[in-house]
């Protein structure tokens, strides 16, 4: 079995992520529901890198349509944010653990909106495996995004939404339309990493109506 090295990019992320956190925190982290998400990236059909995203169902009680990690709330016999990561990805969308590296844990995210603590997992697929929409009354779509679509300035531009104070950064790309916390960990990322190329926060979009909804 062939097993892809991890990009330089990506090494550097691990390394920088904890000492330079405040690209990722904003603010204490120490209450709020334990949950997981994994950002997992792999080798793209383009010579380049992805990363895995899904995109919830429409009939989904809170979030729904929305784009995100795979990943979701602490279970009690998980034994830490990997452990709730890896089984969410599992469960959501048929990933095999076997052809996984995990590189490490960012720091602690606290969403005073949904009252959870999220613990970004960075992952590199060192031998991918097919997945599927698993849970199709919980996730509508599997798809891996290329992070060169991602770092294309004409697919970058500032979410505002109407109905609160928000604004940050967000990405339309193969049809999705990512913005939130998935958004902010993405633009962090790319940052952090080095892949960043100039785009034009000036350009100021409202969220669509069908998100603002929920």
């Amino acid at each position: 079995m062939t097993r892809l090295p991890v990009p330089d990019w990506l090494q550097r992320l691990r390394e920088q992520a904890h000492d330079q956190g405040s690209f990722f925190t904003q603010g204490e982290a120490e209450q709020g529901r334990r949950s997981a998400v994994l950002m997992l990236f792999g080798a793209s059909d383009d010579g380049g890198e992805d990363v895995v995203l899904t995109e919830r169902a429409a009939t989904m009680r809170h979030h729904a349509s929305q784009v995100s990690f795979p990943g979701g709330s602490a279970d009690p016999a998980d034994t830490d944010p990997t452990d709730t990561a890896m089984r969410e990805a599992r469960e959501e969308i048929g990933l095999s653990p076997d052809g996984v590296e995990i590189l490490g844990e960012l720091p602690a995210i606290p969403l005073s909106v949904s009252g959870f603590k999220v613990t970004p997992v960075i992952a590199w697929w060192a031998h991918p495996s097919p997945v599927h929409a698993a849970i199709q009354t919980e996730v509508a779509r599997v798809a891996r995004v290329r992070l060169r679509d991602l770092t294309d300035p004409a697919n970058r531009f500032t979410a505002v939404h109407p109905d609160r104070e928000f604004a940050a950064p967000a990405f339309e790309v193969d049809g999705l339309y990512i913005w939130g916390f998935t958004a902010m960990i993405l633009s962090a990322t790319l940052t952090m990493a080095g892949l960043e190329r100039p785009w034009d926060q000036d350009d100021r979009r409202p969220v669509p109506e069908r998100f603002r909804r929920r």
